[in-house]
């Protein structure tokens, strides 16, 4: 039996004699000489924690227990780990699965190959073939200068429509969420739902390998999803903080974003009337990063300014000014910013009202605000990206006038808010200061969700950073 052996993107320099590397991102191939004779190698490529190697033979293989005992991994003490293995569909291939969890950052492992490893003919190999490798000893794929392009899943998400979401939309990122089982708007006590919690779980697991990152949200569900978290007011801040750090934040950690490797964690969403805390917060993001290594998030809700309202400016310079966002590796932002009171726009339209808001107060006068140059005050003022956090539109008249309401409008309408999306496109793609956006909302379109977006928004979307692709 003969394997065939690839390592990395270099070329088979000869077919009998040496062993050359040459490999894409997930894959691993061997070259072996006709005479089955397994030559050593020492490879020493880095790769990710959750890294997925392919072993290609020439030959169908049996894999009963002694070809599993032939194909393991081990760390640098030589100890064992406990990767997966499992036969490819031709019956020719072999994967090797990382562990729960993936490797540890930092380490090095081998890959090693031994003689048990056999063909349903009964060939084996005779000599061992080994494979080193190192893991990244720190994973910030995020900040590595790739755009994000992600998209929020509803809380009833559906596990095969984000799948195929994923790949319909040409993401790379994708926003968990896991409820928060809240009271009422003046509850102080909260605790995570077991449920949402498994079934964040079981995606991360199905999305292993896929190289997509994952952003995992607790997400306030206020009176089974009655309430919204915006309006959220709770009656001992002591309390909250105490809860929302011990009960929520290090629970997702030591359950989900250590042993899954997540990405990021997204300490809170939208508290507009939490948010304030300026201390609470830079205190929570330090205890967060006691225990957890990845990347750090806030998602801040959209806000108005005009500058006939001086309240509306002071409210915006103390958002602008909290110290919390300096904790942050990047800035998300919720942006249901309203720009016309129009019920449809066109592209130009809406572009110019990013950096002037059309819409119209009720004693008559035009709000004015420039959104974009807002926006950029928060890179401007703390030298971190920005992330729009959940960017979405209802399909419907309207759509650009009060984006945070599903029910503002009536009339369906595709097209609007494609619009909108392809407005946002054109005024931030190209910005090195944004860091990217997540679609709000996916991984479920049925019954009445006006945020999934329409085939005319899925074409826009698809084509967002497609020079990254």
């Amino acid at each position: 039996m003969k394997i065939v052996k690839y390592v990395n993107n270099y070329n088979i320099i000869s077919k009998f004699k040496n062993i050359i590397l040459m490999a894409a991102i997930f894959s691993l191939f061997f070259l072996i000489s006709f005479n089955v004779q397994a030559a050593s190698f020492t490879d020493n490529q880095t790769v990710d924690s959750n890294k997925t190697w392919t072993i290609k033979f020439t030959s169908d293989i049996g894999l009963d227990d002694l070809t599993k005992q032939g194909i393991t991994v081990t760390d640098s003490k030589g100890t064992k780990v406990n990767v997966g293995l499992h036969l490819g569909q031709d019956g020719r291939t072999i994967t090797v699965t990382a562990p729960q969890g993936g490797y540890t950052v930092g380490k090095s492992y081998i890959l090693n190959i031994g003689s048990r490893v056999h063909s349903t003919k009964g060939k084996t190999l005779n000599k061992e073939c080994k494979l080193k490798f190192n893991i990244k000893s720190n994973e910030n794929k995020i900040l590595s200068g790739k755009k994000i392009k992600s998209g929020n899943l509803s809380t009833d998400y559906d596990i095969k429509q984000a799948l195929s979401d994923i790949d319909k939309l040409k993401l790379n990122t994708l926003n968990i969420p896991v409820k928060i089982k809240i009271n009422n708007l003046s509850s102080s006590n909260m605790e995570v739902d077991k449920d949402s919690e498994d079934r964040a779980i079981s995606l991360i697991k199905q999305l292993k390998g896929k190289n997509i990152n994952i952003i995992l949200e607790p997400y306030p569900w206020i009176a089974e999803g009655a309430e919204r978290e915006t309006d959220w007011n709770p009656d001992n801040i002591s309390a909250f903080f105490s809860n929302w750090k011990i009960n929520v934040l290090k629970s997702l950690i030591d359950d989900i974003a250590n042993p899954y490797n997540v990405d990021v964690l997204n300490i809170g969403s939208n508290f507009v009337n939490i948010e304030p805390e300026e201390k609470n917060w830079c205190d929570t993001i330090d205890y967060v990063r006691k225990y957890y290594k990845g990347l750090v998030t806030y998602r801040t809700n959209r806000w108005d300014t005009a500058s006939w309202d001086p309240k509306s400016i002071t409210d915006y310079e103390n958002k602008l000014n909290n110290k919390l966002f300096s904790k942050l590796d990047f800035i998300s932002i919720a942006a249901y910013f309203e720009l016309t009171n129009n019920p449809t726009n066109t592209v130009e339209n809406l572009v110019s009202a990013i950096e002037c808001s059309q819409v119209v107060s009720d004693k008559g006068q035009v709000r004015n605000q420039n959104i974009k140059r807002e926006i950029k005050n928060f890179y401007d003022k703390w030298n971190k990206p920005i992330f729009f956090g959940e960017l979405g539109f209802p399909k419907t008249d309207k759509a650009s006038f009060h984006p945070w309401n599903p029910r503002e409008n009536s009339t369906v309408n595709n097209v609007e808010q494609a619009n909108c999306f392809e407005a946002y496109k054109i005024e931030f793609e190209n910005e090195p200061w944004v860091l990217g956006f997540s679609v709000f909302a996916i991984g479920n379109q049925e019954g009445d969700k006006k945020y999934y977006p329409s085939e005319q928004s899925t074409s826009v979307i698809r084509n967002w950073y497609s020079k990254e692709q």
